[in-house]
């Protein structure tokens, strides 16, 4: 019989997107430096996406980690297919992954996977090569929960068994979770098509089943502010969050390069002056609401750092936006967004309200400016608006547009506010008392690499 393996060994399997590598990359490094083996599987096209990031950021090319092993599979689509459209990505995922994922598990000897929600479609694997599964939430716990509830909101008749709404109303699971109405539910405006949104409630609905055969749950997330939602799971869920890259590796999970030369610029600027906005990977703004964000920009008075990526409207736009900021602000494709909310040049963070972002600003005490688009950005604007009150929303006129003169008040609104800067000191000193020695998810963080070291 073959001896076991010097250290355990785990699987991550993350969603192909941005938002859904980069947590489980950062799980994978503080596991890593507990002593185990990763290995982490990417999709064949952001497999390559993630080396070409490294080899054109500022940071040592190639420097992976010891212990974490980068592999890639096929996605099951063509070379030319639209992979920002995640429900056609979601589709064909299982037929073109499952047999290479068994193949490397019995060849390595692999006895845990780490599986994103919405790739549930591996837990077949589990009785068949006999691993343990944690079940990853790239998400908060709350819209986590917010699934577990979806069967009941379907008996209630809020939505029906697509995933639709039929009756509008608005949703609170317990008084310290956000609120959410039943038309920005976690799963609204994912999937371009009826019918891919349909697939992914489908996934939605799967969830109860998925967390029966997990054997452990893991959230980016910390006790202090979602101990309501974590105790909704009803099934032990460590909250290991927030999660962060270390400073010094290179953060291998990112689809663009970061570009360091804000920092810099960033330096120049006095404290706490430089409005930072960032609307992650997949949110696109269209040009018209580009401008109003861009006169706002200069009507607010300050300085700024605006990451806009080449998609949201087309070839030469970027450009376009910074003859347009002139000196006003410094406008780049891709940013290191950690270090940039560490920069205490910076005085708040408008953002899309991905939970990572949300994360990010939490653990560096950002107030936030709230403009959500999809998927659970709602009820994460809940909680930082309503819960934390560590921010404000934008609101949209008539058009659905969100005006110039609606950006500069609402950034006076949120800087001008004592209550939301005291607020958002007293979250990062949370978050950061969390994740270190001997904080909650320290020690979570601890229990979960013992279960992976059990035999």
């Amino acid at each position: 019989m073959a001896a076991a393996p010097p250290h355990p060994r785990v699987l991550m399997l993350p969603f192909p997107a941005q938002g859904h590598v980069m947590p489980l990359m950062e799980l994978s490094h503080r596991l890593a430096e507990h002593g185990v083996e990763v290995y982490f599987v990417n999709t064949e096209f952001n497999h390559a996406r993630i080396v070409r990031a490294m080899e054109g950021g500022d940071r040592q090319t190639g420097a992976i980690p010891a212990g974490i092993h980068m592999v890639s599979f096929p996605d099951g689509m063509g070379p030319d297919a639209d992979r920002s459209n995640i429900g056609k990505v979601a589709e064909g995922l299982a037929a073109a992954m499952l047999g290479r994922l068994e193949e490397l598990i019995r060849s390595k000897e692999i006895r845990w996977m780490v599986v994103d929600v919405p790739m549930v479609w591996a837990l077949e694997l589990a009785a068949k090569v006999a691993v343990r599964v944690a079940l990853f939430l790239p998400f908060s716990a709350a819209a986590f929960a917010l699934r577990l509830h979806a069967p009941k909101m379907i008996e209630d008749g809020i939505v029906d068994e697509d995933g639709n709404v039929k009756r509008n109303k608005r949703i609170q699971l317990s008084p310290k979770m956000p609120a959410v109405d039943a038309g920005e539910l976690p799963w609204s405006g994912v999937g371009k098509t009826t019918e891919a949104r349909r697939l992914m409630f489908q996934n939605v609905i799967k969830t109860r089943t998925a967390i029966a055969q997990a054997d452990s749950i893991i959230c980016n997330t910390f006790e202090e502010i979602e101990s309501d939602a974590l105790a909704f799971i009803q099934k032990t869920a460590l909250a290991v969050g927030p999660l962060e890259a270390p400073q010094a590796t290179p953060a291998a999970g990112h689809f663009w390069p970061d570009d360091p030369s804000c920092l810099a610029w960033l330096d120049t600027q006095a404290p706490s002056s430089v409005v930072y906005v960032a609307f992650g990977s997949l949110a696109v703004l269209d040009a018209t609401q580009l401008h109003e964000l861009a006169d706002g920009l200069a009507l607010s008075g300050r300085p700024f750092l605006w990451v806009v990526r080449a998609n949201h409207a087309g070839a030469g736009w970027l450009d376009a936006l910074r003859r347009r900021a002139g000196g006003a602000g410094m406008v780049m494709g891709w940013a290191p967004q950690q270090r940039v909310l560490a920069h205490p040049s910076v005085a708040c963070f408008v953002t899309h309200c991905g939970w990572n972002s949300v994360m990010e600003g939490a653990r560096h005490g950002a107030r936030f400016l709230c403009w959500p688009s999809f998927g659970d950005q709602f009820c994460n604007r809940s909680y930082v608006c309503d819960v934390w009150r560590t921010g404000v929303g934008v609101c949209a006129d008539g058009r659905g547009v969100v005006t110039k003169e609606e950006v500069r008040d609402k950034l006076e609104r949120l800087l001008g506010d004592e209550g939301i800067g005291a607020r958002a000191t007293s979250l990062k000193k949370a978050a950061r008392a969390s994740v270190t020695d001997g904080g909650p998810s320290h020690r979570n963080l601890l229990r979960f690499v013992d279960l992976l070291r059990e035999r």
